[in-house]
């Protein structure tokens, strides 16, 4: 459709058109392919578009030289042939076609011209991930088990939110300035509907993880009757612990360290693990109780990095204060 409109412009018109679009498209393909690492198959394309764009100049060239050329001497000029007596022929009336409107032509040029030209500014406003210019990165999508119904533990309990409403209440643009690292961007994001352990799948615990160059950040929701206080009790006996407890959103809140697992994997050996569990990097976990009174069930907020680095425990709150709540209203959308 665009092709059978440009071929209605006219040649002065078209021509140009032509020439400076081709040249802008094929000079950045070609940028992209070389400067970004696009690979061969874009630099092809610009190419092929820059190499168009130089036939057209050959075709220009050739009319301009064409229109200047002078007409040839008036001595030159053959006489004319007499004239063959005219037969009249039949008069055959024909509808009047109507000739094309240049200034019609120049203007739909004119505009043509303004949209590829708006088009081009905002495409270079805007970053090579295609979110607005306005600094924040676009985190990874969410993978989720969306084929697989969730475990009857999460029909039996009406409140629980799954895998899936935790990864998108994780996965906010502002989730790395929060945790001290703005300039980096989510590459890889999950939600799963798992269910607690030791509870034959009976309560409900979906998680979802968020993870960085630098940090991993793990949500996770446990629909069980253990407390934040008994949590706390139960935790006391390690000195390695360093409990804090503290209110977040009005709720009892619990702060702990504690080391993850380290599982290495042989691919070739077919078994699975090929060394015992080792001892991980130390993680940092805000446990937040479900509501205000504290009557069973928490949020955990874990956050570690491979190199040991920990956030600071106001970053945990920080990100605890902006992403229950979307959870809280995103099940009040879906209800």
């Amino acid at each position: 459709m665009l092709g059978f409109l440009v071929r209605l412009l006219p040649f002065w018109v078209r021509e140009p058109l032509v020439i400076l679009v081709g040249t802008v498209f094929g000079v950045r393909i070609l940028h992209m392919a070389l400067v970004d690492g696009e690979g061969w198959v874009p630099a092809v394309i610009g190419a092929v578009f820059l190499l168009g764009a130089a036939l057209r100049v050959r075709v220009v060239v050739h009319a301009l030289r064409a229109r200047r050329r002078p007409a040839p001497p008036a001595d030159e000029v053959a006489e004319p042939a007499p004239p063959a007596p005219v037969v009249p022929a039949p008069v055959v009336r024909r509808p009047v076609e109507k000739k094309p409107n240049a200034f019609a032509q120049t203007f739909f040029a004119i505009a043509l011209f303004a949209v590829i030209g708006g088009a081009l500014w905002i495409e270079g406003k805007l970053p090579e991930d295609g979110t607005a210019a306005t600094g924040a990165s676009r985190p990874a999508a969410c993978r989720l088990d969306e084929d697989e119904k969730p475990p009857s533990a999460y029909r039996n309990t009406p409140e629980a939110v799954t895998g899936a409403d935790l990864c998108r209440a994780l996965n906010r643009p502002e989730l790395p300035e929060l945790l001290g690292t703005p300039t980096e961007r989510s590459v890889y994001a999950s939600g799963t509907d798992n269910t607690a352990p030791l509870t034959d799948r009976k309560v409900a615990q979906p998680e979802a993880r968020v993870e960085f160059e630098t940090y991993t950040v793990e949500l996770s929701a446990t629909y069980n009757k253990l407390t934040v206080d008994q949590y706390q009790a139960l935790t006391a006996y390690r000195d390695d612990a360093d409990l804090r407890k503290l209110t977040v959103l009005g709720r009892p809140a619990l702060l702990t360290s504690d080391h993850m697992m380290k599982i290495q994997f042989d691919p070739g050996s077919g078994e699975g693990a090929s060394a015992p569990v080792e001892q991980g990097p130390l993680a940092r976990t805000l446990t937040v109780a479900l509501d205000g009174k504290d009557r069973g069930g928490s949020y955990d907020l874990t956050v570690w990095s491979e190199s040991g680095l920990l956030v600071d425990d106001s970053a945990l709150v920080d990100i605890a204060e902006a992403v229950l709540p979307a959870i809280t209203q995103g099940t009040r959308d879906q209800g």
